[in-house]
């Protein structure tokens, strides 16, 4: 029982930390949808946050430059940088991680963009995340979305195949998208759900 009461007193300063209310956890993930348990919320919570310290220790830039997901232990990193080897370093901390699975780094270098591509990227963003909220086929509180110099990288759980050929297939049809790097697991590829 005391076990327990700790857990949950730790749960709730993590989610006092993250500035968000009861009903999300995380970024982009709403926990009225997540299937994950409320152990691997924690966890991957844990996670998040040790790495944002450990990159706001590294160079308080980061703190505002790089966004971190975390989903059963695989690690999504997103953001700008102005140097090749901050993107290096980072997928380095990143790794480093306890409990770590997987890293995938979508960081860019600054340089390769301007205002006018930054604001075509937003414009990509807000059209995809409008296209998934009018999907019916699709949870849209599953996915989070980063659109970088045309790129849609798409971070998320998926009920199903269907559903995540669905959330591809909208970021496809989207105008002016060079690519989109989706990474979606399934409610079944998640490591604590398999016996």
């Amino acid at each position: 029982m005391k076990k327990i009461f700790s857990l949950l007193i730790i749960f709730l300063f993590l989610i006092s930390c993250s500035g968000k209310n009861l009903g999300s956890f995380g970024r982009g993930v709403d926990i009225t949808f997540d299937p994950r348990t409320v152990g691997m919320q924690i966890d991957d919570t844990i996670m998040q946050k040790n790495l944002i310290a450990r990159l706001a220790l590294t160079d308080k830039k980061y703190f505002l430059s790089i966004q971190v997901e975390v989903l059963d232990g695989r690690i999504f990193v997103t953001g700008k940088v102005n140097e090749p080897e901050e993107k290096i370093k980072i997928t380095k901390l990143s790794w480093e991680t306890k409990g770590v699975r997987s890293v995938k780094n979508a960081i860019e270098i600054k340089g390769k963009s301007n205002f006018k591509s930054t604001a075509a990227d937003i414009l990509i963003t807000s059209q995809l995340r409008s296209a998934i909220i009018f999907n019916k086929k699709i949870k849209s509180s599953n996915y989070t979305l980063e659109t970088i110099n045309k790129k849609i990288y798409i971070f998320g759980i998926a009920f199903d195949e269907d559903e995540k050929k669905e959330v591809i297939k909208e970021a496809k049809e989207i105008y002016d998208v060079k690519e989109v790097v989706p990474t979606i697991y399934l409610v079944s590829e998640l490591s604590r759900n398999k016996n």
